[in-house]
C-alpha cells in the first residue's frame, strides 16, 4: 500500500499491508490475556479474593496505573493490566536463599527480564558477596547496621534516594523526611523519566504541577482531544469512561503517530450484550497520525482556526471575559500563531491543512473540552512548548477551571503523583522548611537536590557514592543505559527495596543489598493491628488500601518499616524522630502528613477509606493561578517542532519508544503485543513499507540502530528485525526499555530534564 500513513483520518483506517489487531480493545482478548498470566503464576486461591476487592472502598488499590477508583465501582473494577500486575505480585514462585545459592550474578545477567521476575517473590534480605559473585542471606539487623554505617561515612550530598511510583504515601513521606534529616534533597523519582515535563511546566503555565480534571468532568464534556496517550495499554479502565462519554454524544479526536486500538474501538468485558452479539463502541471519531514532535504545529493550526472563527464572528468564539480576567500573554501569543505558515505547519505535523481544519470544527462545536495527553507530549526536547500550546488552545475558549473541561495528563505508576505531594522531590518547595523545623527540629537543606539525570551525571563523574532505590528497576529505565551500567559498579553503596528480582540488582556497587518488601496485595500486620497505606490518583484523589494476601515470607517487611529501619540506623537518636512508633502505627505517619500539608490532608485518617477517595483540591480548577503573575500564562510558539536539533540527513529517522500490551514500565509479563497485532521477540524496529523501500530494507532483515547525535559517544544496538508497521514517514518505533541505550542522557526536555524517549534521531544500519 503506497499511501502516506496520515492521509486517512477515519479512526478505523489502517494500512492493511502491515500488522495490526482487527479486534477491539477489551473483549475476549483481554480476558484471554489475564487467563494466560493466571496460568503462569499458578492463580493462588487468594487471587480471586484480591481481584474482587481491587480498587473498591476498603479493598486493595491496584499497583498498576493511577486511574481513579470510583465511589460506586463496577462488579469488576480492574482491567487487563491491573489483573496482570496483581497476579504477578501474587506469584507462587519464591526467590529465596536456595535460588541465589544456585545462581551467580554473572549467570543471572544472561536471563531475560521476564525470566528474572518469574523467579518469584523475594523472601529475605540479601547482601552481595563479590568473592562468590552471589547474593547471600543476611539478617535485617546486619543489613540496616551496614547501610547506616556507609551512609554516615559519606557527605550527605553524595547519597541519592530514588523512588519508583509504587510506595504508599506513608513510606514516601518518611523517605523524604529521612533524606532531609540526613542533610540532602537528592530525591529523584520515576516521574523524572515520564511526566516531570508536566510537574515543572504546568506549574509555570497555570500554577499547578498536576492536571485540573476529575472523573466528574467526563460526565459533562462535549469533546476530548487526545495527544500522545495509549489508553488501551496504559490505563484500560479509562475506556469505560470514554465509552460512556461517546454514548451520550461526546466527540473524541486523537492525534498520535501510532494507531492504538484502545482509542479506536472498545468492547466492554462487563457487558454481556457487547461480549455476545453487540458491536464494539467506536471511541475516536477522528484519528490523525501526526509525525513525532508535530503536536506544536497541529495545535498552532487549531489555534489559527479558532482565531479565524473569532474574526468572522467577533465576540462569539473566544472567551474574552476569561482571557481578560484570568490570563496574560494572549496578545503576543495570537500574533505568533497568526504568523505561523500553513506550509510549515503541514511539514512539521505531517497532516494537511484540511485535516487540521476538520479537527478544529469539532473543537469549535464544543462548549466544554478536555485535553488529554501522555508521554507522547512530555518526552520531547520541546515538551514544555507542547504543554504550553495545549494550555493555549484550552484557555482560548475558557476550557480550564470549569465543569466538563480542563487539561489532564494520564499518569502511569499508581502513586507517582502522590509521592511528589508528600515530599519526594529534589526541590525545597516539595517539603516546607518551616514544618520540618517545627515538627522535627530539622533545618531543611537549602541546596537543591539531584533529579534522575543529574544523579546519573553524578555517577558518571564520581560525585555520587550511594544509590538507595525504593522500588523500581532504575538502570533498566534510564537513558544511555550502556554508559550507566558501566559506571554503576563504581558506586560505594547500592540498596534495592524490591518485591522481585530485576536487572538493576545485577549491577551491584561495592556494597550492595536487596531488601524484600511487602507488595500492595500483602497483609501488613503490626503490633497495633492491620495497617493500611494510601495513594493519590491522577485526579488528585487519595485512597486507602488494605492487603489481604499472606506475605511470601515471615522475613519480608513493609516499605515503611524498611525506610524507618535504614533511617534509624543512619541518623542520630532523636525522640522527635520516632521511627519505631511510626513503624508500629501508620496512623501516626498520616497525622504527620496532615500537619505538614494541612491544606491537602486535613483529617487524613478520618477520610482514609472514603468511597471514591477524598479530593485534596487543585487551585487551577477554581481559577486560582499560583503563578508569578497570579494569572494563567499564554505561551507564544517559538518553534513548530517538539524535536531537538538533528542532522539534516534523509537517512535520519525519529525513534519513538513504546510499551507493549504485555508490559508495565520495565516489567515484562510476556511477549504478546496483542493490541498492535505483534508477538514474539521484542527486538524489532517498526517502520512503514514506503520508508522500507526508500532505505532498501526488507521484512525480517536484522539491522543495527545508531544514534544520530554527535557528542563523542557511539550509541548502537544490534540484531533488531525490520517489521512493517503503519507509521508516518520519517519515523520508526520500538520497545522500551530495549532501545533506551540510544537515548543520550543529555537529550532531554529543557526545563525538567525528562529524557526525549519519543523523539530521538537515529540511523538504521543494514
Amino acid at each position: 500500500m503506497d499511501r502516506l500513513p496520515a492521509d486517512d483520518h477515519r479512526a478505523e483506517a489502517q494500512d492493511p499491508d502491515t500488522p495490526f489487531d482487527k479486534h477491539p480493545a477489551g473483549g475476549w482478548g483481554s480476558l484471554r490475556g489475564v487467563a494466560r498470566i493466571a496460568g503462569e503464576t499458578g492463580l493462588p486461591t487468594v487471587a480471586t479474593k484480591v481481584l474482587a476487592k481491587l480498587n473498591k472502598p476498603g479493598g486493595v488499590v491496584c499497583s498498576s496505573c493511577a486511574w481513579a477508583k470510583p465511589a460506586k465501582p463496577n462488579t469488576f473494577e480492574f482491567c487487563e493490566n491491573g489483573a496482570k500486575a496483581t497476579l504477578w505480585e501474587l506469584d507462587r514462585n519464591r526467590a529465596g536463599a536456595e535460588f541465589f545459592a544456585q545462581h551467580s550474578v554473572e549467570d543471572l545477567r544472561g536471563w531475560h527480564d521476564h525470566d528474572l521476575e518469574k523467579s518469584g517473590r523475594l523472601t529475605e534480605p540479601l547482601r552481595y558477596e563479590p568473592a562468590l559473585d552471589k547474593y547471600v542471606p543476611v539478617s535485617w539487623g546486619e543489613a540496616f547496621a551496614e547501610i547506616g554505617r556507609e551512609l554516615r561515612g559519606m557527605p550527605p550530598e553524595k547519597a541519592v534516594f530514588y523512588a519508583s511510583g509504587h510506595a504508599g504515601l506513608e513510606a514516601s513521606y518518611l523517605y523524604a523526611l529521612f533524606a532531609r534529616a540526613m542533610g540532602h534533597q537528592n530525591l529523584p523519582q520515576s516521574s523524572n523519566m515520564c511526566h516531570e515535563t508536566t510537574s515543572v511546566n504546568l506549574q509555570n503555565f497555570i500554577g499547578t504541577p498536576v492536571g485540573t480534571c476529575t472523573l466528574e468532568d467526563f460526565e459533562h464534556c462535549d469533546t476530548i482531544f487526545f495527544f500522545g496517550q495509549n489508553t488501551g495499554t496504559n490505563s484500560p479502565r479509562f475506556l469505560h469512561v470514554l465509552k460512556e462519554a461517546v454514548e451520550r454524544g461526546c466527540r473524541i479526536v486523537t492525534f498520535n503517530p501510532v494507531r492504538e486500538r484502545g482509542l479506536i474501538e472498545f468492547t466492554d468485558p462487563q457487558s454481556p450484550k457487547q461480549m455476545s452479539l453487540g458491536k464494539p463502541t467506536q471511541i475516536s471519531e477522528k484519528y490523525y497520525q501526526l509525525r513525532p514532535g508535530g503536536d506544536i504545529a497541529v495545535i498552532a493550526g487549531l489555534m489559527k482556526c479558532v482565531l479565524e472563527a473569532e474574526d468572522a464572528a467577533p465576540g462569539t468564539v473566544l472567551d474574552q471575559d476569561f482571557i481578560a480576567a484570568h490570563t496574560t500573554g494572549f496578545a503576543e501569543t495570537q500574533l505568533a500563531v497568526r504568523a505561523a505558515d500553513w506550509a510549515e505547519i503541514e511539514r512539521h505535523s505531517g497532516l494537511t491543512e484540511a485535516m487540521i481544519r476538520e479537527a478544529a470544527e469539532v473543537y469549535l462545536s464544543a462548549r466544554n473540552a478536555i485535553g488529554i495527553y501522555g508521554m507522547g507530549m512530555t518526552q520531547h526536547v520541546n515538551g514544555w512548548l507542547n504543554l504550553g500550546m495545549l494550555c493555549n488552545l484550552l484557555m482560548m475558549r475558557g476550557n480550564i477551571g470549569k465543569l466538563g473541561a480542563g487539561i489532564s495528563p494520564v499518569r502511569g505508576h499508581s502513586n507517582v503523583q502522590g509521592q511528589r505531594t508528600v515530599g519526594i522531590g529534589e526541590k525545597s518547595l516539595h517539603m516546607p522548611a518551616d514544618k520540618l523545623r517545627d515538627l522535627f527540629g530539622i533545618e531543611a537543606p537549602t541546596r537543591e537536590g539531584l533529579n534522575a539525570v543529574h544523579a546519573c551525571e553524578g555517577i558518571l563523574d564520581g560525585s555520587v557514592e550511594a544509590m538507595i532505590s525504593l522500588g523500581g528497576n532504575l538502570i533498566r529505565a534510564l537513558p544511555d543505559r550502556e554508559r550507566m551500567e558501566a559506571a554503576w559498579p563504581s558506586l560505594r553503596l547500592t540498596v534495592h527495596v524490591s518485591t522481585k528480582l530485576n536487572r538493576s540488582h545485577l549491577v551491584p556497587g561495592e556494597v550492595s543489598y536487596i531488601l524484600p518488601c511487602l507488595g500492595r496485595t500483602d497483609r501488613d500486620i503490626r503490633v497495633t493491628g492491620p495497617q493500611a497505606v494510601s495513594m493519590e490518583d491522577t485526579f488528585s484523589h487519595i485512597y486507602g488500601s488494605l492487603g489481604v494476601a499472606e506475605p511470601p515470607s515471615e522475613h519480608v517487611r513493609s516499605e515503611l518499616a524498611i525506610v524507618a529501619g535504614m533511617a534509624k540506623a543512619t541518623l542520630p537518636e532523636d525522640p522527635r524522630l520516632d521511627w519505631d512508633g511510626w513503624t508500629a502505627n501508620y496512623d501516626l505517619v498520616r497525622d504527620l502528613i496532615a500537619r505538614t500539608f494541612p491544606d491537602d490532608f486535613a483529617d487524613f485518617n478520618e477520610r482514609l477509606m472514603q468511597p471514591g477517595g477524598f479530593y485534596r483540591g487543585n487551585p487551577a480548577r477554581d481559577r486560582v493561578w499560583k503563578t508569578e503573575s497570579g494569572k494563567a500564562q499564554f505561551t507564544p510558539p517559538t518553534t513548530l517542532s517538539a524535536l531537538g536539533a538533528a542532522p539534516l540527513d534523509e537517512e535520519v529517522m525519529t525513534l519513538i519508544t513504546l510499551r507493549s500490551n504485555d508490559q508495565f514500565n520495565t516489567t515484562i509479563y510476556g511477549f504478546s503485543d496483542r493490541l498492535r497485532g505483534l508477538s514474539g521477540a521484542r527486538e524489532i524496529v517498526m517502520i512503514n513499507r514506503r520508508e522500507m523501500r526508500r532505505l532498501g530494507l526488507t521484512e525480517g532483515q536484522k539491522v543495527a540502530l545508531v544514534t544520530a547525535i554527535e557528542d563523542g559517544v557511539t550509541r548502537r544496538v544490534e540484531g533488531f528485525a525490520v517489521t512493517p508497521y503503519d507509521l508516518p514517514d520519517g519515523c520508526i518505533a520500538g520497545y522500551y526499555p530495549e532501545l533506551n541505550p540510544l537515548v543520550p542522557l543529555a537529550y532531554h526536555e529543557k526545563n525538567s530534564q525528562t529524557p526525549a524517549y519519543k523523539g530521538t534521531p537515529v540511523r538504521i544500519v543494514a
